[in-house]
């Protein structure tokens, strides 16, 4: 049996994109959506009649509520935080239902696998959809789903809400500390598909898979989840009093890290049309945030320091923190101004306490400092950051067992 080609289909035209998406502090690049599929069609003869409807229940459930939730996801004024978390809830308890039933059009010895053309609207790749006549290329897209339905749960949690206590809208404690597992969770989906999926589709037909599939991308928004896992993190210990700079320096490089690997992975993506300039922006900002953060607690540790040398490495560190941070607030701008538009978020966590205290903290060093420097001497290139090992790990997530009602199909055999 032939394993089926990917079959791209173009528009014809300009693809219809959202003009605005509303407040995002977790890109993700809208939902790619399931299109409908006859089961009965495709599998008439080869399974039970019961197997075939209850494949076919699952997955319409998915398709209908994926559409709703792309729909929801990309309007700019968006629905409570507490129904929105609902409703994604609901398509990830969908899609994890529908999973261990998929699994038995790929087990050891079906000759179902390439019995079902599957067919998923894309997001980032130039081609409208992508369809193929493979049931691992349905493992892989239900796989993604569910880790950018994880990413825009972390969104929804980050936006800031008002409390009824007479205080402004923020982002509680909770919600960020919540943030860490969602993240954390996506990324486990992401590295499943990698690990265990993406071994199973033969060579020729991974080069035909979307844009939105490709390993390195799979790999970069695997990092993505863990940076801003990180990005949580710190916020949090800047918030501790008993966080030490010591331990908000190496979150601050751990976050780096993060964000240099996801500019090595992610591919090249179209940037013509679409969510790829949109992509590509968000990693400049989050990466240029990071070495803010990192350059700036580097520095305050160099700066107690007694000597001249570790004071002048001090200011040089604080000043290239500075610098960083104008690019990523620049960035920042671009990645909102690029279509579709998107607005910026109050700041909080880190990002708040970076434009509080940098040019503070850089201005009051500097002058400190200012009896070490001669109207000759240049403020040399900052000091390496330390290297840290990366402490958050995907969630170990492995492809379930296989639905119970394949062990009845096999009985009937």
């Amino acid at each position: 049996m032939g394993c089926g080609a990917s079959k791209q289909k173009d528009s014809g035209g300009p693809r219809r994109r959202p003009g605005t998406v509303g407040d995002v502090v977790v890109f993700l690049p809208g939902l790619r959506v399931p299109r409908s599929v006859d089961f009965s069609q495709a599998l008439a003869g080869g399974l039970d009649k019961g197997v075939v409807e209850r494949l076919l229940a699952l997955r319409a459930r998915v398709v209908d509520m994926a559409m709703q939730e792309s729909a929801a996801a990309l309007k700019p004024k968006r629905r409570t935080a507490a129904r929105h978390g609902s409703s994604t809830a609901n398509l990830l308890q969908a899609l994890e239902d529908y999973l261990p039933a998929l699994l038995g059009l790929v087990k050891e010895g079906s000759e179902l696998r390439h019995r079902v053309q599957f067919v998923w609207a894309n997001q980032e790749d130039n081609a409208e959809e992508t369809a193929m006549a493979d049931a691992w290329y349905e493992v892989l897209s239900v796989l993604h789903l569910m880790a950018m339905v994880c990413l825009l749960q972390a969104n929804s949690l980050l936006l800031a809400r008002s409390y009824g206590d007479g205080y402004a809208p923020r982002v509680s404690e909770e919600s960020r500390r919540a943030t860490v597992d969602v993240f954390l969770k996506a990324s486990g989906y992401l590295d499943c598909a990698i690990r265990q999926v993406l071994p199973q589709i033969p060579s020729e037909l991974r080069r035909q898979l979307p844009i939105d599939l490709a390993e390195g991308n799979l790999r970069a928004f695997s990092l993505q989840a863990l940076g801003q896992g990180v990005d949580m993190q710190l916020g949090l210990a800047i918030d501790s009093p008993k966080a030490t700079l010591a331990v908000k320096r190496r979150l601050a490089c751990e976050m780096v890290k993060y964000w240099h690997q996801v500019q090595e992975s992610i591919p090249e993506l179209p940037v013509s049309d679409g969510w790829g300039r949109k992509h590509l922006l968000f990693v400049k900002c989050k990466y240029a945030e990071a070495k803010a953060a990192a350059y700036y607690f580097h520095g305050l540790i160099l700066d107690e320091g007694n000597t001249e040398k570790s004071h002048g490495m001090a200011i040089a560190a604080l000043q290239a923190s500075e610098e960083f941070l104008k690019e990523s607030k620049r960035a920042f701008e671009a990645f909102h101004a690029t279509p579709p538009t998107s607005r910026n978020p109050t700041p909080f966590g880190t990002a708040k306490y970076m434009l509080d205290k940098i040019p503070k903290d850089v201005s009051s060093k500097v002058r400190i400092n200012q009896d070490l420097y001669t109207q000759e001497r240049v403020i040399g290139t900052p000091p390496p950051l330390p290297d840290f090992a990366l402490a958050l790990k995907p969630d170990d997530y492995d492809l379930p067992p296989l639905d119970p009602l394949w062990n009845k199909e096999d009985g009937h055999q």
